[in-house]
Formats: structure tokens, sequence, C-alpha cells
């Protein structure tokens, strides 16, 4: 593992254990070049992923960018953030499981806004503005009519 600090190609592994929900080990390494301690995470990959974007272009899957749109649309909400990382492990679960190694990029949002929508509301719609491209305030109006419709 190379020193995020320094670059030194030789880092030392000093403590590992798994992450509280048993989906990654969580290490803690230092580097002999500069000194420096850092922390690490690996997890099971069971394929490798690539997203089809809407575009048609490829890229490879990263499941970070799951992470980064949830805790947006998640911010300043009442959901910690083990929640979301064991929402986020279900879901590249789902997509590893699934048999395919292309994924469209709308599935994998359909994905992320059911699981929202089964945590907190306001952070469905906050994702589905930017997901399906909200332009007006009547785009939200029209969105949460139909949410009504749908929960009663």
């Amino acid at each position: 593992m190379r020193c995020p600090f320094c670059g030194h190609d030789d880092t030392q592994v000093k403590d590992s254990r798994p992450t509280e929900d048993n989906s990654a080990i969580r290490r803690r390494r230092s580097c002999p070049g500069c000194g420096a301690r850092f922390t690490t995470f690996e997890r099971v990959q069971l394929r490798e992923l690539v997203v089809i974007k809407s575009t048609g272009q490829r890229e490879p899957f990263d499941r970070d960018k799951i992470m980064r749109s949830m805790r947006v649309a998640l911010r300043k909400r009442p959901v910690d953030s083990e929640q979301i990382d064991r929402i986020v492990n279900s879901l590249v679960r789902q997509l590893e499981s699934s048999g395919e190694s292309e994924i469209p990029t709308s599935q994998i949002g359909e994905m992320v806004m059911e699981a929202l929508l089964n945590i907190d509301q306001v952070a469905y719609v906050r994702y589905a503005s930017v997901y399906k491209d909200f332009r007006e305030a009547s785009d939200f109006n029209q969105f949460v009519g139909g949410l009504k419709t749908e929960m009663s």
C-alpha cells in the first residue's frame, strides 16, 4: 500500500480488525518513510462492475459515488452514518449478486431512490430532484403530489 503522505511504496500494517457490520477489514498502517499513520478499509468484491452512463460511456463502478450522493441527500436528516453505510453495502451486494457485470446508471439511481424512500422522504425528494433533473418548482409539486398518492 502506497503512503498517501509521502508516496513510499511499502507501508506496514500495525492493526487489523473487522468493521462493526463485518463488511470490511479496517487496517491501521504506518509508513517507514515519513512515520505517518493512516487507516485503510478492505472490502470483498465479488465481481468487477461497469456502469453504463446515459451517454453510453462506460466507467468502473465506484461505491463512494453512491455513498456521497446519499450523504448529500441525507444531510441534516436524522439518519446516522452507520445506517447509510449499511444501506450502501446492501445496494452494492445486490448489484454484485445480480449476475450482471454492466449496470445502467438508471438502475442504480432507482435502487438508491427506493432505499431513500424507505428511510427518509425528505432525502428521497432531494435525491429525486437531482436524479430526475427538476427544472422548476412545479416539478417538485408534481413529484410530491405523486408521492402523496403512492403513500395513501
